[in-house]
């Protein structure tokens, strides 16, 4: 999951919370608008809102852009040109250096000025007093100010739980959080609180990383055991070798099993027909 594609969903869906909290906006209402700039770089625009007098455009950065005040003063054209209203530029940042973009574009004949947001200087606390998930999942990304850092994703983790509607949903959250918090060089700290929820196993949790590590001990178990039936059969040297690398094999599709990948996309992800894939699949459940 890309960092750029868990922001856009997460603000469309907390969207409330981020304009009060981030950009000090209170608005009730207000509509999104679908944005492409053709002529600048086939892409669309991160967030655009619609209101009754204005348009809200907001765009998330994860690292330092020396165009970045062009492309602004761009997509700025390229908006007004179809809706002609006043435009509110933002640019969220959440890359780990420091902010060193222009935020202006100043000549004789050019007075043109966005804002940019560093979300790291924004207070955890403002989000986590929010009973929404998404909002929760933002806080891993503002300032911890003098909390320990473990402490607050507990918190943030905990908060999710009791407020996911379910337990697929619970992952999402999840899989967002551990996205993010490489941006905070926090994903071992993820991890490690997430290992520790007292009502979730290993197999319950998203992390690729943390599935893969169970996943490849178990089919490592297996693969071993079969590497010794067969080396007494045909030299006990080449008997574990081949065992070593059948488990390596079943261990990442038994890994990727866990983390509800589709059994097609698990034989493309480790070379193997769908029906060898189901055969250990079905001896994983047998």
């Amino acid at each position: 999951m890309k960092k750029d594609l868990i922001l856009k969903d997460i603000t469309k869906e907390a969207i409330k919370d981020v304009l009060k909290h981030i950009l000090d906006i209170n608005i009730e209402k207000f509509e999104f608008l679908d944005f492409e700039f053709p002529k600048i770089e086939k892409r669309d625009a991160d967030i655009l809102i619609k209101t009754e007098d204005k348009i809200l455009h907001i765009e998330f950065q994860t690292r330092n852009d020396k165009n970045m005040h062009i492309r602004m003063a761009r997509y700025f054209l390229e908006i007004f040109s179809r809706h002609h209203m006043d435009i509110y530029q933002y640019v969220l940042f959440l890359g780990k250096e420091k902010v060193s973009m222009k935020n202006h574009i100043q000549t004789h004949s050019c007075n043109f000025k966005y804002e940019i947001i560093d979300l790291k200087t924004i207070p955890c606390d403002r989000f986590l007093k929010i009973n929404n998930p998404e909002s929760l999942v933002l806080a891993i990304l503002c300032d911890f100010g003098n909390n320990n850092p473990k402490e607050v994703i507990k918190e943030i983790l905990h908060k999710l739980y009791t407020l996911s509607k379910n337990e697929n949903e619970f992952r999402k959250y999840l899989l967002m959080l551990e996205e993010l918090s490489t941006s905070r060089n926090l994903k071992e700290e993820v991890k490690e609180a997430e290992m520790g929820l007292q009502n979730l196993t290993w197999e319950d949790l998203p992390s690729y990383e943390i599935g893969l590590e169970k996943g490849l001990e178990k089919g490592l178990e297996k693969g071993i055991k079969e590497g010794i039936e067969k080396g007494l059969q045909q030299g006990l040297q080449q008997g574990l070798q081949q065992g070593l690398q059948q488990g390596l094999i079943k261990g990442k599709v038994i890994a990727l099993y866990e983390l509800n990948f589709p059994k097609e996309e698990i034989a493309k992800k480790v070379n193997l027909p769908l029906t060898k894939v189901e055969e250990i699949i079905k001896e994983l459940n047998g």
